[in-house]
């Protein structure tokens, strides 16, 4: 009896694992190129939705100014 319940149960552990979906990373899809902009009021001053040199600009200083750890040590 005790051996029967053993094999039901690991049987019934193997076929649960049968029953699951695949899991796939599904990032964000973007239509448009990143320095278009999201089309919402709330932007940066000096960043201009739609000029991607500006938009380049602007990662270049906030990189510099925020990100490098260099630049905030005194």
């Amino acid at each position: 009896m005790m051996r029967t319940a053993i094999v039901i149960g690991a049987a019934a552990f193997v076929l649960a694992a049968c029953g699951e979906e695949p899991q796939t990373a599904s990032g964000s899809k973007r239509d448009a190129a990143l320095f278009q902009g999201t089309g919402k009021p709330f932007v940066t001053t000096g960043w201009k939705p739609g000029d991607r040199a500006s938009w380049e600009q602007h990662l270049k200083t906030r990189t510099q100014r925020g990100q490098n750890d260099y630049t905030k040590v005194n």
